[in-house]
């Protein structure tokens, strides 16, 4: 394998392994929506005569099921989401500590976990932003992660 190839490789790997590291806050964004969502519902049902355009409107009953109905679809879908933000926290947190460094561990922790930025975690740390960006590198050659999430494409 010609050394581009090589690097090739190695950039893909750490595309997925940070693709995989970010599944935590995707969940939290996700639970954000959602919650956002239950909450315009939950208005809905309080003042089913207003509409968004503040203007009094007739409401049926079927409107108040319909959005009792909705209430319970998105109540189910956080609950869900929670559900699969848990056991993504469970595995990321697991496979960050099975790092020997303890820097790397840290860096992977407070960027993925905690979503900090690069000169947050430098801020933390006591280290100059290019010396995080050096150690998260290393962080990802050495996590090692399910064969089944190296191998997936990534998703843009």
């Amino acid at each position: 394998m010609s050394k581009e190839a090589k690097l090739s490789t190695i950039k893909d790997e750490n595309e997925r392994k940070k693709e995989y590291l970010w599944g935590y806050r995707k969940h939290g964004k996700k639970i954000s929506r959602i919650s956002s969502e239950i909450e315009e519902i939950r208005s809905m049902l309080l003042y089913p005569a207003l509409k968004n355009d503040g203007i009094p409107h007739g409401s049926n009953q079927s409107d108040l099921s319909d959005y009792a109905a909705k209430l319970t679809e998105k109540e189910e879908a956080l609950y869900l989401e929670g559900v699969e933000q848990v056991k993504a926290h469970k595995d990321i947190d697991y496979r960050i500590n099975q790092l020997e460094n303890e820097d790397e561990r840290d860096v992977l922790f407070y960027r993925y976990i905690k979503g900090k930025r690069w000169w947050e975690i430098a801020e933390l740390m006591g280290y100059s932003e290019r010396h995080i960006t050096r150690i998260h590198g290393n962080a990802l050659e050495h996590l090692e992660l399910p064969k089944d999430v190296l191998e997936c494409p990534i998703k843009m």
